[in-house]
């Protein structure tokens, strides 16, 4: 936990941060997970510092129809695509199965999108055994944070960590069951908003995604191309 209480002038400058408290997993050769698109320019300065891998978790928001930024679960994207409900909410609001359906489906289109167009078709580097840290560039609620936490969790993991610079206590505390560690830097209370925390918050756009995954490509030990 952190005591900070300035802004962040960007997300550079955030994973720049997040990375000088993660320095100590350096030399576990950690797997930094970034869910796009916000996370990753966070996610690439953390793996830059720690010399490691990164890659891309893609997870997307169940969101209610007609209100799509109040949240009903996630689906997070693997050889079998991982879906995660609040029961309670579908039930509270009446959701249909049918509804929720069509709603994962189209989020699978999309993270099918994003998949082919930052990734070219390279396959998700391997997460079972590895000290793993999933990164994003802030929590308000946790929920697709908590689908994708469960679905790295079921991927068997040698240790997972939370890493993000900004998320309110009780999403923070919500989510510390389902890793092994939280890194947090600032932990307002109330967050009404993940952007207010940095000076700079412009979205981040599909090329910015795509120049920051190319330029954390490692050589393959063994490749031929390394040398």
């Amino acid at each position: 936990m952190s005591d900070r209480r300035e802004p962040f002038r960007d997300r550079e400058e955030a994973g720049r941060a997040l990375a000088a408290v993660l320095l100590p997993y350096a030399a576990s050769h950690p797997l930094v997970l970034a869910l796009p698109r916000g996370g990753v320019p966070v996610a690439f300065e953390v793996a830059r510092a720690l010399d490691t891998d990164m890659d891309l978790l893609f997870v997307r928001k169940i969101g209610m129809p007609g209100h799509e930024e109040y949240g009903l679960g996630a689906v997070v994207d693997g050889a079998a695509p991982r879906i995660v409900l609040d029961r309670v909410r579908v039930g509270e609001f009446g959701v249909g199965t049918s509804t929720i359906r069509e709603i994962v489906q189209r989020q699978l289109g999309e993270i099918a999108r994003q998949r082919r167009l930052y990734l070219k078709g390279r396959p998700p580097l391997p997460v079972a055994g590895r000290v793993v840290i999933v990164v994003d560039d802030g929590i308000a609620t946790g929920g697709t944070m908590r689908a994708a936490l469960q679905a790295v969790r079921g991927a068997q993991p040698a240790r997972l960590i939370l890493a993000v610079p900004v998320a309110p206590p009780d999403s923070i505390a919500d989510l510390a069951a389902e890793c092994d560690e939280v890194v947090c830097l600032m932990r307002p209370n109330p967050l009404y908003a993940v952007g207010a925390y940095y000076r700079d918050f412009a979205q981040v756009e599909d090329q910015e995604v795509i120049r920051l995954v190319a330029q954390a490509e490692r050589p393959v030990p063994g490749d031929r191309r390394a040398g």
